[in-house]
């Protein structure tokens, strides 16, 4: 019993702050909004509409730490991060909830927290003077109080039986401070607590960077496998290729034997080269040991037609390249992006130029194939389809402009935070 009495002590601070918070809460939202409508048509209603959301959010943030006074622990701030200019400062603001029920609240905060404080000082108050009557009952006397005040206030009989009432009515008097209190506190959870929007950009974080782990977590897995194909598998093809050439020099006397030497060497040859080809397709090793653009350049190198290279990659196939990284994922779809424009420009739209552009705006990598082959190309293909996936799984994007007659434009913008 006596730890629920004391209990009430936070809940009764919280409803005797109230009707000061709501008073200041309600005389800010009046004045904010006066001045703010007022400059909304001028140059400076943007920077008063930011200047008001920081105050108000600042009571706002008041009134959480207020309310954890009754709810055990302050309430969590709801605003989602805005970065940018003013202007998209000012868009990215207005847009969160968060923003006008800040104010909601300063605005409802004034009415319920003048009665519910007022309601709950006086019974408090009331019950407490009650209590300790016998030390100051005495000091007001009133011989005309009517009954049963004056036998109650004038005795000392009176006086004490005030001490008897208002400690049998204590517990009553706590459980009407911390229901109001609380029943406010939650009023203030439910309108200041983070909300759908918060939780859903939250979880769109949480789940993008779970899928940015995933991504990297497959390149990683995909450059293992090549360099285990690269260092093993191949070298050991290699070294069989090596014993068959000399044992070819040794059966040279042998004329039955020599032919199949010769063709087991030939097949072993085929298979080399394959297994080169299935290396770079599923990760080139310069890409992992120079880098994207001396990748791109050896890509523009081994064309069929001559490949400009430009943005930061410089000025030609044979120009100077730049040193900057990108995250593994994002020079793997990079590449495979050029690497599918240019073969598709020499397979299918007889090109006789190219250009390869990259540069970096931002956190944004924009990827830029062009030829000036036939044009026509189909947009759902296999290859394409599979680049536009591969792209995607980065929160990326794959447009192709590809008229007929030419020129075409593979474009990709892949998001680079890092």
């Amino acid at each position: 019993m006596m730890r629920k009495i004391m209990g009430s002590v936070r809940p009764l601070a919280y409803l005797a702050t109230a009707p000061i918070a709501g008073v200041a809460g309600f005389v800010w939202s009046i004045a904010a909004t006066v001045v703010v409508t007022l400059l909304a048509v001028t140059q400076l209603g943007g920077p008063a509409f930011l200047g008001a959301a920081w105050v108000t959010r600042a009571l706002a943030s008041v009134e959480r730490r207020r309310a954890g006074w009754v709810l055990g622990a302050p309430i969590a701030a709801p605003y989602v991060p805005v970065a940018g200019a003013w202007r998209s400062r000012v868009a990215g603001v207005a847009a969160q909830p968060a923003t006008w029920r800040d104010l909601a609240w300063l605005v409802v905060l004034f009415p319920l927290g003048l009665a519910c404080g007022v309601a709950g000082l006086v019974v408090a108050i009331v019950d407490l003077g009650s209590i300790v009557a016998p030390l100051w009952a005495w000091g007001v006397p009133n011989p005309h109080a009517p009954w049963p005040m004056k036998p109650l206030m004038t005795t000392v009989p009176g006086r004490f039986g005030l001490t008897v009432v208002g400690l049998a009515l204590l517990p009553v008097a706590a459980w009407f401070v911390r229901t109001l209190a609380t029943g406010l506190a939650r009023l203030a959870s439910a309108l200041l607590a983070p909300g759908e929007h918060r939780r859903l950009v939250e979880r769109a974080a949480r789940l993008a960077e779970t899928r940015r782990r995933v991504v990297d977590a497959q390149a990683a897995e995909l450059r293992r496998i090549e360099r285990d194909l690269h260092d093993g598998a191949q070298a050991r093809i290699v070294a069989a290729g090596m014993t068959l050439a000399l044992a070819a020099r040794k059966l040279r006397t042998d004329g039955d034997a020599a032919p199949d030497v010769a063709l087991a060497r030939r097949q072993l040859d085929d298979a080399l080269a394959e297994l080169r080809r299935l290396v770079r397709g599923i990760h080139p090793p310069i890409l992992t040991d120079r880098g994207l653009h001396a990748a791109l350049a050896a890509l523009a190198g081994d064309s069929p037609f001559p490949v400009t290279l430009g943005g930061s990659l410089g000025g030609s196939s044979g120009g100077s390249l730049g040193d900057e990284r990108y995250p593994a994922a994002v020079e793997s779809a990079a590449y495979f992006v050029v690497a599918e424009g240019l073969t598709n420009a020499a397979k299918h739209a007889s090109a006789s130029t190219g250009a390869v552009d990259i540069r970096r705006t931002g956190d944004t990598v924009h990827v830029t194939v062009t030829d000036d082959g036939r044009g026509g190309a189909d947009p759902t293909g296999t290859g394409l389809d599979g680049l536009r996936r591969r792209v995607e799984a980065l929160d990326g994007t794959l447009t192709l402009s590809s008229p007929p007659g030419g020129p075409t434009v593979l474009h990709a913008e892949l998001p680079c935070a890092s």
